[in-house]
């Protein structure tokens, strides 16, 4: 048996007023995104914005259904948004935050499984990574180049596509 560590690097921010201001402004637009999200169930809000290759920001929030799991994170609604209207356009940039009617959300919330996983069939389809901005409501802020930094061990099965 090996014993093997698979790197995780990402940078770590006090506030908002570190990151490179086009870093804050997507941040800023998924903290707006969350105030629009449909959570009356779990009363958490979450937000994403999305940078495009071409420039432009699409957002996203989550979207609660009793019939769980009818709903969709907020992730998602803006990956799929961002792709649908610009097809073959690589993403560059998510930024997700989140807010809770009951309790502070003080650390950086991070992608949900299912969510990585659409993130990185993007990245593994555009050939370039997406990097991510995590943030709470308050808090520190977290940077990661890749969404494959996230996930390493992701599902990749090639021989789907023949």
């Amino acid at each position: 048996m090996e014993t093997k560590t698979i790197p995780f690097t990402y940078e770590e921010y006090d506030s908002p007023e570190e990151l490179q201001p086009h870093d804050r402004d997507l941040l800023s637009c998924a903290k707006e995104a969350l105030k629009n999200a449909y959570a009356p169930y779990s009363r958490y809000h979450v937000g994403a914005a999305i940078l495009l290759g071409n420039g432009k920001i699409f957002t996203g929030n989550n979207q609660e259904n009793m019939a769980f799991p009818s709903g969709l994170c907020a992730e998602r609604v803006a990956i799929y948004s961002a792709a649908a209207n610009n097809p073959g356009v690589a993403i560059k940039t998510i930024a997700i935050s989140a807010h809770s009617d009951k309790f502070p959300v003080t650390e950086p919330v991070a992608p949900c499984g299912s969510c990585r996983q659409a993130m990185i069939e993007y990245e593994m389809f555009q050939k370039q990574n997406i990097r991510i901005i995590l943030q709470g409501d308050t808090g520190k802020i977290l940077v990661i180049g890749s969404i494959e930094s996230l996930m390493p061990l992701s599902f990749r099965e090639n021989g789907l596509k023949k």
